[in-house]
C-alpha cells in the first residue's frame, strides 16, 4: 500500500481536516490546526506531504521520525500540529486496514468509559449558572470556565473579588452536585496567580489550568507549593522534549497535551507514559472538532492516568458548525451521564461526511481570537 494523495479542508467554525488516500482505496482522516493559524498549518501539511507521498502508510513510526527529523528546524506549534494531523490519519488508515479501533492497536482498553467535561461561560465568563443548568439537562456534571477577564501583571482588589465571587456563586448554586476546573488561560501573571489561587482554594475546584503562561513554566512548582489546588497545563507545549522539563521541575498535577498540536497519537502516547511515571494525571486538551476528539479518546482508553476528556459540544467557539455536523456516525459520540464509550468503528472510529466537508470548505472563515487591551492601551493576554 502506498500513499497517493494528501488533501486539506478548512471548515467552519475554525477547524481543518486532512484526508490521506492510498492506492488500495483506504483513506484516513486527521485534524491538523492551530486555532487562528489554519492557513499556516495547511501550508506546513503540504510541505510535509512531500516526505510521505508514495510511502507505506503502515510505517507510522518511521514516517513520524521522517517528518520530525527530516528538517533541520523542528518542533513548535505549526510544524507539530501539521505532523499531528498526518499522524492521526495514518493511524486511521492502519486501523481500517486491520479492521480494529486504534486503541486495540495500542494494547487495548484500560477502562470501559471515559469521563468528559464541557466549557461554560465563554471568553468573558458570564451567564455561567444558566449555561451549567442547560448542560446538566443533558447529563453533564463536570465543567470548565475562564477564571478572569483581562488581568494586569499586578491588578487591584476589585478584579480579584470579581473572579472569586463568580466561583463562589457556582458553589452556592450547585454545592458539590457538579465539579469544575478554572482556566486562567495564561491571562494571569505570576504575581496575581498566587493571590488568586489562595482566594479560590476554599471552593475546591478540580484544577486551575494554565496558572501562568507555558513560557513561565518555572513558576509551576512555586505556585504548587503555595496551594492545594491541582495545577494543569500543556495545551501550549508541543513535544515530549518540552514536557520533559516541566515533569522534571514538578508542580503540574494534570497534563493537557493536545492531540492536534503535540505531534498526534504517536507523540501524545509517549507524553502520557512519561506523565504516568511522574504520577501526573492526563486530561487531553480538545476544544476542536470530531477527528481531534476521536484521536484523544484513543489515548484516553489506553492510558491508566487519563482522568478527564475535554469536548467541544456547544462550546462558544462553534459558530457555523457543531462538533458532530461533519460526521455520519454521531450516535457513537453519545454522552451518558457525562461519559463516552469507546468508539467502536475501525481506525479512529469517526466516519466523515466528505460531501459536507467539501461544501463547507468553500466558505470557511479565517477565525481569529480577539485582541484585548488593558485600560492603559497595552495589549492584554486573551
Amino acid at each position: 500500500m502506498k500513499i497517493t494523495e494528501v488533501t486539506t479542508y478548512r471548515v467552519p467554525p475554525r477547524w481543518m481536516f486532512v484526508k490521506i488516500e492510498t492506492d488500495e482505496g483506504v483513506a484516513g482522516w486527521g485534524e491538523p490546526v492551530i486555532e487562528g493559524k489554519a492557513r499556516t498549518v495547511e501550508t506546513a501539511v503540504h510541505e510535509l506531504a512531500v516526505y510521505i507521498m508514495g510511502q507505506d502508510p503502515s510505517r507510522i513510526n518511521d514516517l513520524w521520525q521522517v517528518m520530525y527529523r527530516g528538517g533541520f528546524y523542528r518542533g513548535g506549534a505549526i510544524l507539530m500540529s501539521a505532523i499531528a494531523g498526518i499522524d492521526q490519519a495514518l493511524w486511521d488508515i492502519k486501523g481500517k486496514v486491520l479492521g480494529v479501533p486504534v486503541y486495540q492497536l495500542l494494547g487495548g482498553l484500560v477502562r470501559d468509559r471515559m469521563k468528559t467535561y464541557s466549557w461554560v461561560g465563554g471568553d468573558r465568563p458570564g451567564d455561567i449558572i444558566a449555561n451549567i443548568n442547560t448542560m446538566r439537562e443533558a447529563g453533564i456534571d463536570t465543567f470548565k470556565m475562564n477564571g478572569t477577564e483581562e488581568l494586569r501583571i499586578v491588578d487591584n482588589a476589585r478584579a480579584v473579588d470579581a473572579a472569586v465571587a463568580r466561583i463562589a456563586g457556582i458553589r452556592e448554586a450547585f454545592g458539590t452536585d457538579i465539579e469544575f476546573g478554572i482556566d486562567f488561560h495564561g491571562r494571569v501573571a505570576a504575581p496575581m496567580a498566587k493571590v488568586l489561587l489562595r482566594e479560590l482554594e476554599p471552593f475546591r475546584p478540580l484544577f486551575v489550568e494554565e496558572p501562568v503562561l507555558a513560557e513561565q513554566a518555572e513558576y509551576y512548582p512555586r505556585l504548587a507549593d503555595s496551594t492545594s489546588i491541582p495545577l494543569a497545563a500543556g495545551e501550549r507545549m508541543f513535544s515530549r522534549f518540552e514536557f520533559k522539563h516541566v515533569f522534571e521541575r514538578g508542580g503540574i498535577a494534570i497534563v493537557q497535551p493536545d492531540l492536534s498540536h503535540a505531534g498526534g497519537i504517536t507523540e501524545c502516547l509517549r507524553i502520557a507514559g512519561m506523565a504516568e511515571a511522574y504520577d501526573i494525571a492526563l486530561a487531553p486538551h480538545c476544544p476542536l472538532g470530531p477527528v481531534a476528539l476521536a484521536a484523544c479518546l484513543q489515548i484516553d482508553f489506553v492510558s491508566h492516568n487519563a482522568v478527564l476528556q475535554e469536548q467541544s459540544m456547544g462550546i462558544h467557539y462553534n459558530k457555523g458548525a457543531e462538533l458532530l455536523d461533519y460526521v455520519t456516525n454521531p450516535e457513537d459520540f453519545r454522552l451518558e451521564q457525562g461519559y463516552i464509550a469507546p468508539l467502536p468503528k475501525p481506525g479512529l472510529g469517526v466516519d466523515m461526511d466528505e460531501d459536507r466537508i467539501i461544501a463547507a470548505s468553500r466558505h470557511a472563515p479565517d477565525w481569529r481570537n480577539p485582541l484585548w487591551r488593558h485600560p492603559d492601551g497595552s495589549v492584554a493576554e486573551w
